[in-house]
């Protein structure tokens, strides 16, 4: 099996009442259920805002650090999943319920093999 990250992208200013929002916990629940039933989880988080990230880099030598997310962008990453899969369908398979559950766009990628 490959091991592939679904990554959730949401949209900048994104949001939603009380009950949608625990709608949208409850299907992601559901969900994660469903990649432990079936053998697929490996292991998922939600991350806080873009405006928690900090960025560290390396510029001429020296280490930087900055506040704020890496890119400027109308999309950000919201969460994932490390998934494992019989291929690139049955990820893409299991991306089209992701993205109903967590209502962001799910970006399907493999991850490389060692």
């Amino acid at each position: 099996m490959t091991q592939y990250m679904l990554s959730v992208y949401m949209e900048e200013g994104f949001t939603a009442t009380e009950d949608e929002m625990a709608q949208m916990y409850k299907d992601v629940d559901v969900f994660n259920q469903k990649l432990k039933d079936a053998g697929h989880w490996v292991f998922a988080g939600g991350l806080h805002p873009q405006e928690t990230a900090t960025v560290v880099r390396e510029k001429n030598g020296e280490v930087v650090t900055t506040d704020g997310p890496y890119a400027e962008t109308r999309e950000y990453l919201g969460g994932f999943w490390v998934i494992e899969a019989a291929d690139l369908d049955a990820a893409l398979g299991l991306a089209s319920e992701a993205t109903v559950a967590c209502k962001g766009a799910v970006e399907v990628r493999p991850f490389q093999d060692e």
